[in-house]
């Protein structure tokens, strides 16, 4: 007997990054994670910084599997159906390199509070975000090093 499935969208600004039929969804919201399966209540919420999990049916020819993605921000629909993730950044795992996310924590390490800065609460806050979502994208790249898709 198949699986049931639903459908399930990844889109950012510039890049439509999936658009498959999956079994099972692991969805960081800003206030931490949810699955979806197929059949879910409808639901909306904000998104967080974090990994995207998606595992999707067997098939005959053998696929299958389960795909990660680095999700920074914005917000998910289930709705009749189909998942929706309509993300301000995201990535698939593979294409991560460990080097570059190396890079990118460092240069939000290095990141300060201008010393003109009117609103100082908000500049801290951006730069706090900065650090974990570069932490978080050296993870999953650390995560997915040797993995096959």
């Amino acid at each position: 007997m198949a699986k049931k499935t639903f459908r399930c969208r990844v889109v950012t600004p510039t890049a439509k990054l999936l658009d498959d039929q999956a079994t099972y969804a692991s969805i960081p919201a800003w206030d931490g994670l949810f699955g979806v399966l197929p059949g879910r209540s409808p639901i909306v919420a904000k998104l967080g910084v974090g990994a995207l999990t998606v595992e999707f049916p067997d098939s005959a020819a053998g696929g299958g599997g389960r795909r990660t993605y680095f999700i920074d921000g914005g917000f998910v629909r289930m709705s009749s159906g189909e998942l929706t993730i309509l993300a301000d950044r995201a990535a698939p795992a593979e294409q991560l390199t460990v080097t570059d996310a190396e890079t990118e924590l460092k240069a939000a390490e290095n990141l300060k509070i201008p010393t003109d800065a009117k609103d100082r609460a908000r500049w801290a806050n951006r730069i706090a975000h900065e650090r974990h979502a570069a932490r978080t994208k050296l993870r999953i790249a650390q995560s997915a090093k040797g993995k096959a898709i």
